[in-house]
């Protein structure tokens, strides 16, 4: 979930056919955006992009110093902060050493992947809380085919179309799509609740069974199956083992995404198979034609009404039939795929003490509500939101964020102010913005409460998982994530289902390519 620079794959053009029709997919279509889903409060803001006319860069108290950093040798520079990144560093310290080696947390480099797969790997770093927002302002920095980053995938891995994540909201098609993703979730909104449970319950007695025979579990796989069960239910009202899909599902998905995100991950081959593999060169898209055609099918048969609503709104089925799929397997699917195992992971390394409150607070509320969870009630659990909200500070499931300078900018770090020409690319890190010790004390730390209470929730504007501040909300004109409220109200009931059921839990926690391995080794049962 991150940015990206035009470049296709040569000249597969893949066909799905519909089930009720061919769909020839052709590149000239437009189409895109970066999302997830957000239903509940599912009013949509009028607001459009503002344009934008060449204005001087705003004044400042703080020194205008010169960025530091540099993008080396062409093609040389760009793989060896490639290696440096992925293998030779790692992408922690990549960062943290270039900020020590400049003393300044905006500074040049090449992002991965570089050639051959980039165009132009050259980025200004924004690695501090006060300079990565300017990243979410659409009147300073453009969106356009950055969701991944300095490349794109091929289009043939959407249909042929550019998918609403790589729109810029000053392009006309970035509107209607996204009302298309409101809509989806308005009219899903009652059906949330109840298929969580549902399908959050059928993971909890898969982890108890597989603890009762093996003494161990896998939560990843398990999270996998729930997610996915819980998306097809309550936002297309079908259940996958009921239909030829299966369930499939979660692991076509995760081959589609590795498609799409292959040049940024890593597999744990070894670096003289897998940079060549992954970061140097392209999957072609044909192979996973077949698995891609299948979850087109799924979407397609489940979605009437909303291909209804896209076609009133002068979106074709067929586009809005990709936008979909991809909101909900790359966007919602993938965030609830990284950030469920690390809630786990953070909330199981608090301890039991952490447990034991949250249990309190939960089953407390959830008893003066009649034995129901609401969100009315969810809003008097304060604990439980601010665990939430601290899981997405520290560990944000979508990390990177990239926007390209619509002008000359002044842009302002704590200590100095830097002067970007217009066309530059920005990069933000996000995780090392979340944690900016100036604003955040012990940053570092999993603090359970840290977003509790008044001055607690005055913290909440710099909490920035989707892609733009908690405090403000998504519209057609920006680029926060359409399902914003929808993946924190996902997330809260993973907590509330989970501490009504059980009173504690214990862990084992390894890495995959995307987010934690989590192994359950222990579950105790609600005891009060």
């Amino acid at each position: 979930m991150a940015s990206s620079s035009s470049l296709g794959f040569p000249s597969l053009q893949l066909q799905f056919q519909s089930p009720r029709k061919s769909s020839s997919f052709n590149s000239s279509s437009s189409s895109t955006r970066r999302f997830l889903v957000r239903p509940i409060s599912a009013s949509v803001s009028e607001i459009t992009p503002s344009s934008v006319s060449a204005q001087p860069p705003e004044p400042t108290n703080l020194p205008v110093k010169k960025i530091p950093g540099g993008y080396g040798l062409p093609f040389v520079g760009p793989i060896k902060d490639r290696l440096d990144f992925f293998y030779n560093q790692g992408r922690n310290e990549f960062f943290k050493s270039r900020v020590q080696k400049y003393q300044s947390t905006v500074f040049r480099v090449n992002m991965p992947p570089g050639p051959f797969i980039s165009k132009n790997p050259q980025v200004v770093v924004l690695l501090d809380g006060k300079s990565f927002p300017v990243l979410f302002d659409v009147s300073k920095v453009e969106k356009k085919d950055l969701f991944t980053g300095t490349y794109m995938p091929s289009l043939e891995l959407t249909g042929g179309y550019r998918i609403l994540s790589y729109l810029d909201p000053s392009e006309p098609k970035h509107d209607k799509l996204k009302r298309v993703i409101f809509y989806l979730l308005k009219s899903s909104r009652d059906s949330v609740l109840p298929e969580f449970h549902s399908s959050y319950t059928e993971l909890f007695e898969t982890l108890e069974s597989k603890l009762a025979d093996k003494g161990k579990a896998d939560f990843v796989e398990a999270n996998d199956q729930a997610a996915f069960n819980f998306l097809a239910r309550s936002l297309y009202r079908a259940n996958p083992a009921d239909t030829p899909l299966g369930l499939d599902g979660p692991k076509l998905v995760s081959k589609w995404v590795l498609f799409n995100l292959g040049p940024l991950l890593m597999l744990g081959l070894p670096k003289f198979i897998e940079d060549p593999l992954l970061h140097t060169f392209r999957l072609p898209p044909f192979l996973i034609k077949k698995d891609y055609q299948r979850l087109y099918d799924f979407f397609y048969q489940s979605s009437g009404h909303v291909l209804d609503e896209a076609e009133r709104l002068g979106v074709s089925r067929d586009e809005a039939c990709h936008n979909l799929l991809f909101a909900t397997c790359f966007n919602s699917f993938g965030g609830m795929k990284i950030l469920f195992p690390n809630m786990l992971k953070w909330i199981g390394r608090a301890g039991v003490k952490l447990h034991t409150q949250l249990a309190e607070e939960i089953r407390s509320v959830v008893r003066s509500n009649g034995g129901k969870i609401t969100m009315g009630g969810m809003e008097q659990m304060p604990l439980m939101k601010s665990v939430v909200y601290e899981a997405f500070r520290i560990e944000p499931p979508v990390q990177l964020q990239y926007g390209k300078a619509k002008t000359d900018l002044l842009i302002e770090s704590h200590d100095a102010a830097f002067k970007v020409k217009e066309g530059e690319m920005l990069f933000g890190f996000q995780s090392f913005a979340t944690k900016d010790s100036k604003i955040f004390e012990r940053a570092e730390e999993f603090v359970a409460d840290r977003f509790v209470g008044e001055d607690g929730e005055k913290l909440l504007k710099h909490v920035l998982w989707s892609n733009g501040p908690e405090t403000e909300s998504p519209t057609v004109g920006n680029k926060q994530c359409a399902g914003k409220d929808f993946v924190v109200l996902a997330s809260r009931l993973l907590v509330v289902e989970f501490f009504l059921r059980y009173d504690s839990f214990e862990i084992e926690v390894g890495s995959s390519p995307l987010g934690p391995a989590i192994t359950v080794t222990s579950l105790k049962r609600a005891s009060f």
